[in-house]
């Protein structure tokens, strides 16, 4: 069953801060937040997926406060507390962040403004405070110092409000150094953050910031046994997945990285592997296209190569 906020789901995922890399190089329009809408797709349990513009955010209602995964732009804030607001007047008491990319940590400054903590691993803050950069593009991010997260963890921890927990484990080297899963075992929810996403585009390998095929490949894994038949996947961007799906995806990571692998083996370079077009058939399940493609061979065979 779904409560829908809104009726439309008005801005392109396409447009998330790490998603250019992923397709050709022609410039992406900025969009035009005053007409984004959010929506909410009721998970159960008092839990919930928000989608407008940039990765997707859970919120997990408890009984005097509320957790919440991921913020979204910065100009988005107020939609998006109206939303929650929509959901339940009680108080937004944390904000996690499932990585640094600005469609995820954008809302950190307003959030932080309204008392709300905002928690990540530190390679989050640290990647917020210095600055980063595209490893395909060349384009730098300036400091965001603003979002910087108010606490941070090591590996492991949980976050509680009355009647809700939220389990968070840190997956090194995976989409970048600083990923989080957050885990609502009471609503059988889990939020991946970009280590899975789906849609458009293949996943983005942030090699320039820590990130690794072979981490998140691990780190489904993870999730796959930390996990059930009937679990609830919110993955960074698209649409709620299911175990099969989540499955599924995992094997064409895996296909993706023995390909190349083999290709890194053979004496293969990098312009050699991207000319093979090693991943063709793969382009209709990732949703992507032959620029896609090629990009992703470029982050795959570099992340085998560090």
């Amino acid at each position: 069953m779904q409560r829908k906020i809104t009726v439309a789901f008005a801005a392109a995922l396409l447009f998330a801060a790490d998603a250019h890399a992923q397709q050709a190089a022609a410039p992406v329009a900025a969009p035009d937040f005053s007409k984004v809408e959010i929506q909410a797709t009721d998970l159960g349990k008092k839990t919930y997926m928000l989608t407008g513009q940039g990765g997707n955010i859970t919120v997990a209602i408890g009984d005097d406060g509320i957790i919440m995964v991921d913020g979204q732009f910065a100009p988005l804030h107020d939609k998006i507390a109206a939303a929650i607001k929509a959901l339940s007047p009680l108080p937004i008491k944390y904000l996690v962040n499932t990585h640094f990319h600005g469609d995820h940590t954008g809302g950190n400054e307003g959030f932080k403004k309204d008392g709300v903590v905002i928690v990540a691993d530190p390679n989050v803050g640290k990647r917020l405070s210095e600055g980063s950069l595209n490893a395909l593009t060349g384009a730098k991010t300036p400091p965001a110092p603003g979002n910087v997260p108010t606490q941070t963890y090591a590996n492991t921890t949980s976050l509680k409000v009355k009647g809700r927990t939220a389990q968070i484990v840190h997956e090194p080297a995976a989409h970048t150094d600083g990923d989080s899963a957050i885990y609502f075992a009471d609503a059988n929810v889990l939020s991946t953050g970009d280590i899975v996403t789906v849609g458009a585009r293949y996943p983005n390998i942030d090699v320039a910031n820590g990130g690794n095929v072979k981490g998140m490949i691990a780190a489904v894994d993870g999730y796959l046994k930390m996990t059930n038949a009937d679990t609830k996947y919110v993955p960074g961007h698209g649409p709620l997945l299911n175990r099969a799906e989540i499955t599924a995806y995992r094997d064409l990571l895996v296909a993706a990285r023995d390909r190349v692998a083999k290709l890194i083996k053979d004496g293969k370079s990098e312009e050699d592997a991207v000319a093979a077009k090693p991943i063709t058939d793969l382009e209709l399940k990732a949703g992507a296209n032959e620029a896609g493609s090629a990009n992703f061979v470029r982050l795959v065979y570099r992340s085998l190569k560090t």
